[in-house]
């Protein structure tokens, strides 16, 4: 009788970790925020976008930023358009959590202000990430 009772409590402990451990099936995380840099090799101004939240932005479970090659297109073109810069490459940085993006985007502002040869100059806040039309 008491192995039976050992073997009940054992069996019951198995089943509420295995229900307890169960992760969510979906592993998405949607809502990121996000910032716009872009450079060019042929000019010394580079350009930093405000830090946005969009709640459609997905991360998918490797922890890439989904769509983020259109993303970086919306900036580019927009600063072709709006601000005339040529030849501009245009890259993303985002993260769920805001602060660690604040503190990210502080390193590599003083990185670039480091060599004291580049112009670092804020984008239009009327720029606006959209959301990326996935294919």
């Amino acid at each position: 009788m008491r192995y039976i009772k050992l073997l009940c409590f054992l069996f019951a402990v198995s089943v509420f970790v295995g229900a307890a451990a169960k992760k969510s099936k979906n592993k998405d995380k949607y809502g990121v925020y996000m910032v716009g840099v872009s450079a060019s090799f042929t000019d010394s101004l580079v350009y930093f976008t405000d830090i946005q939240f969009l709640d459609s932005a997905v991360v998918d479970g490797k922890g890439f930023l989904v769509g983020r090659q259109q993303y970086s297109l919306q900036l580019k073109d927009y600063l072709e358009t709006k601000e005339g810069g040529k030849n501009r490459t245009c890259f993303m940085f985002f993260n769920v959590r805001k602060n660690k993006l604040q503190k990210e985007l502080m390193k590599l502002k003083e990185k670039y202000k480091k060599g004291n040869n580049m112009v670092l100059k804020s984008v239009n806040p009327e720029f606006k990430f959209e959301k990326a039309e996935l294919y």
